[in-house]
């Protein structure tokens, strides 16, 4: 008996051994406290659960029996899942990082002797400790994530990370943060936002707002919602701060990168106006390079930036306004920003028709490339390269079950990709 319970405790120790590599590839997360959950739950269901389950066939009185056990170990598991340090999340490993880690996993499991098995153990390091690189001083990393019909811009400098909206709430338990960027933070690394903006209240673009602050901790929020709105009370109940609203003439600079906020003006918050007339607009300028987020700002709202802030305007990489909507991308508003390229964060035939057929006969008229999100997946651009090289991640990374068709309908020039 003793030696079937060491036996069974060896293979456990090696499985959750052995497995542990697979689970980092595929997950990027491995459960610390996973050996202590099966310890229990295997015998558990194996010897008890199980058995009382089918004699319940026979012996209805026993399922009662068998639903205690397993409430009790539903209990357990739970406990064990509240633990601090119950989970371990690393970065998205390079391949040969991947394959090193494969590699070590088969040496433990393999019946070789130990001073082999250690060879596991360099092999596996850059598994878990995986190289993370980020831009240079003055660099900034630019993000769109694919977060179909919303908005959600990750921008990366050498130390700080900002996250701009969070993206649409799909369904009452989905929406982009707990689908999309939260796992994304994930697999780069972010364990912290030094600033979260949420430019308006609209659901796509503050839908996944709570789960990435419940998931992650953000150092300050800029808005521009109500004093009483909820993600307020959840931001301020994280510990999160808010450093005031999105107001025109703010700025800061990380890291040789300027972050400047153009809009709204601080009048436009005792006026009657909807949402969209207060989105927060910002402007971030590299050494090289330069990008302008605009969140659903319309032709109002334009009028007032080429008005008041044409000199700041002009970027490199535009985000277009209100996702391609015919409510934005004035012919006066581009001529300000000209940009080399835009980018319309919209999502896949959306009952909304973004973006309109005028608008991107604006944008091709002035020969500005166009990216859609819907069909180049996410678009990643690092300040220091030209606009040209951004990279469409669903091309760069295609798997054989995407779609491949050309887009079609809408003209849009997808920039050219560096694999």
């Amino acid at each position: 008996m003793l030696g079937s319970a060491r036996e069974g405790l060896r293979s456990q120790v090696i499985a959750t051994i052995g497995l542990a590599p697979l689970t980092i590839v595929f997950f990027q997360q491995i459960s610390l406290v996973g050996f202590a959950a099966n310890i229990v739950a295997i015998p558990l269901v194996t010897l008890l659960i199980t058995p009382l389950a089918l004699l319940g066939a026979l012996v209805p009185a026993l399922w009662p029996i068998a639903a205690l056990l397993v409430q009790a170990l539903c209990a357990y598991l739970a406990w064990l899942a509240q633990w601090p340090a119950a989970l371990w999340v690393v970065p998205a490993a390079p391949l040969w990082a991947q394959l090193a880690g494969l590699l070590a996993a088969v040496l433990l499991v393999l019946p070789i002797p130990w001073r082999i098995k250690l060879l596991a153990l360099p092999l596996s390091v850059p598994l878990w400790l995986p190289p993370t690189p980020r831009p240079t001083e003055g660099v900034f990393e630019l993000l769109a994530a694919d977060i179909g019909q919303g908005t959600a811009v990750l921008v990366r400098t050498r130390s700080h990370t900002l996250l701009f909206d969070t993206g649409p709430q799909y369904l009452r338990e989905g929406n982009a943060g707990v689908r999309v960027l939260v796992p994304l933070l994930a697999a780069l690394g972010e364990r912290r936002l030094d600033a979260l903006v949420l430019s308006h209240r609209d659901s796509d673009h503050v839908g996944g707002a709570a789960a990435v602050l419940a998931a992650v901790s953000v150092a300050q929020l800029r808005s521009s919602l109500a004093a009483d709105h909820p993600l307020l009370a959840q931001a301020s109940k994280a510990g999160t701060p808010e450093v005031g609203r999105c107001q025109a003439g703010q700025g800061w600079t990380w890291d040789g990168v300027r972050f400047e906020l153009l809009q709204p003006p601080i009048e436009t918050y005792s006026r009657n106006v909807k949402p969209n007339a207060l989105s927060c607009v910002l402007r971030v300028a590299g050494a090289r390079g330069s990008a302008l987020l605009t969140a659903d700002i319309e032709r109002e709202q334009e009028a007032v930036l080429v008005a008041s802030r044409a000199s700041a305007l002009r970027v490199d990489v535009l985000m277009a306004p209100h996702h391609g909507s015919k409510t934005s991308s004035s012919a006066e508003f581009l001529d300000a920003v000209a940009p080399q390229l835009a980018v319309i964060q919209a999502g896949y035939r959306n009952r909304y028709g973004h973006p309109a057929q005028d608008v991107l006969a604006r944008y091709t008229a002035r020969g500005i490339a166009l990216v859609d999100s819907s069909h180049c997946g996410a678009w990643r651009w690092q300040s220091d390269a030209p606009p040209s090289d951004g990279r469409c991640e669903r091309l760069v990374h295609a798997r054989y079950w995407h779609h491949r068709a050309a887009p079609v309908g809408h003209g849009i020039l997808v920039a050219p990709t560096t694999p």
